[in-house]
């Protein structure tokens, strides 16, 4: 059996690096890490109506938390005048310990972020559309969009099946095995209506890099 490892994990210190960056002793290490998870939870949970977050990185310094927020829809996140972000800042600082300071960037192409494109196909689901054609379409989307490769797997009870199965579809190519190669990865979950929970796994290969 080959040995499965998380493609974004395997190659962090190569070319990715950790969502949350900082260093902690004993006395805070639970805190803290239950802090970034408070916040992660949070910021998805305020945008889960349509998948627009990409990734939350998380720094702290001394006397501040910085967290980057990678979004399809800047727009969305900064709200009317910068509303929203002075909103999501308030709702940030009652969780953290240190001030907080919030960065947004926009994700130029969403084809090619594996999150986005997998909630995508989640949501499709969940609106009953066939799960042949929505991972079709998102695998042509995301070609289209300049990746060397795309690899979608659906798994569950499709379309209404009484037992539950995995398809899969695949173009160009994802070497998984290959650190150069810049693989983004992400699961989702369809909560169908009638069948129960649908797993969404894609990888995108986005080329190789140097370092």
């Amino acid at each position: 059996m080959g040995q499965k490892v998380n493609p974004i994990s395997f190659r962090l210190q190569v070319h990715k690096n950790w969502d949350s960056r900082w260093f902690a002793g004993k006395k805070d290490f639970a805190n803290w890490l239950a802090e970034d998870i408070k916040i992660r939870d949070l910021i998805e949970k305020r945008f889960n109506s349509r998948p627009t977050i990409n990734r939350i990185e998380i720094e702290r310094s001394a006397n501040l938390i910085t967290v980057t927020i990678h979004t399809a829809k800047a727009g969305v996140v900064i709200g009317r005048g910068g509303a929203g972000v002075a909103e999501l800042k308030a709702q940030i600082e009652k969780i953290a310990s240190l001030p907080v300071r919030i960065n947004i960037e926009e994700v130029k192409r969403p084809e090619l972020a594996a999150k986005l494109v997998a909630e995508n196909i989640a949501r499709q689901l969940e609106r009953r559309i066939n799960f042949r054609r929505a991972i079709k379409m998102a695998a042509q989307n995301t070609m289209n969009a300049g990746a060397k490769g795309i690899r979608i797997q659906v798994s569950g009870r499709l379309n209404n099946a009484e037992m539950a199965r995995r398809e899969k579809v695949s173009e160009g190519s994802v070497p998984l095995h290959t650190l150069r190669a810049d693989v983004d990865f992400h699961t989702a979950r369809a909560n169908a209506p009638g069948v129960g929970i649908i797993g969404v796994k894609v990888w995108i290969n986005k080329g190789e890099r140097d370092g």
